[in-house]
């Protein structure tokens, strides 16, 4: 008889659970940054501007669509000069390509990780792309629960025809270039109904 009773509450409470919900990034924290090499030195820098639109379950991953749109022009390594050349044609040619975007196609867990399927179009190339996110939550100091995805891996620039006509890139710079990207912030309540 119990059963009976709370089987309408489990019921109701399961699909609350796996309603598709707004993820609200913390800009405080999240970071969209990159590592640069050169043969004598490593170059981190990171994106500043950006928008980020993240729909869905965060225990079931159900309804998960990820879109982030980059601004090329908030390119950041603490160096002025050398963002002003990131910006020129020799690199992200952000007057002509002001957007960097990647659109998932699939998300879905592979053991530990969140795998995030799409396409990254940079400098007006798209390609295939898998963003290996490692994720956690937990509550943060304020006391409001919060998530964090975070992926490290490789990207080839000459993919993207980054650097590929500049002289200063083809001397010292390497192809391989290390993505680092932790995003922060919480889930929107699901919404009853």
């Amino acid at each position: 008889m119990r059963i009976r009773a709370f089987a309408p509450l489990l019921l109701l409470t399961l699909s609350l659970a796996a309603q598709s919900r707004t993820f609200r990034v913390d800009t405080t924290h999240t970071v969209l940054g990159f590592k640069a090499s050169t043969l004598l030195f490593d170059v981190p820098g990171r994106f500043t501007r950006y928008k980020a639109d993240i729909q869905g379950d965060p225990a079931t991953l159900e309804g998960a669509k990820v879109r982030l749109d980059i601004d090329a022009r908030s390119v950041d390594t603490a160096n002025g000069t050398r963002d002003e050349h990131l910006r020129s044609p020799d690199f992200f040619d952000a007057a002509k390509h002001p957007a960097i975007t990647f659109v998932s196609r699939e998300v879905k867990r592979d053991g530990d990780k969140v795998v995030v399927r799409g396409t990254l179009t940079m400098h007006g190339v798209s390609r295939e792309l898998s963003l290996p996110f490692t994720p956690a939550e937990g509550t943060n100091g304020a006391g409001a629960h919060t998530w964090a995805y975070r992926a490290t891996l490789p990207l080839d620039r000459l993919d993207y025809g980054v650097g590929a006509d500049s002289v200063a890139a083809k001397i010292s710079l390497k192809r391989q270039v290390g993505l680092d990207l932790m995003l922060v912030g919480f889930f929107d309540a699901p919404e009853k109904k």
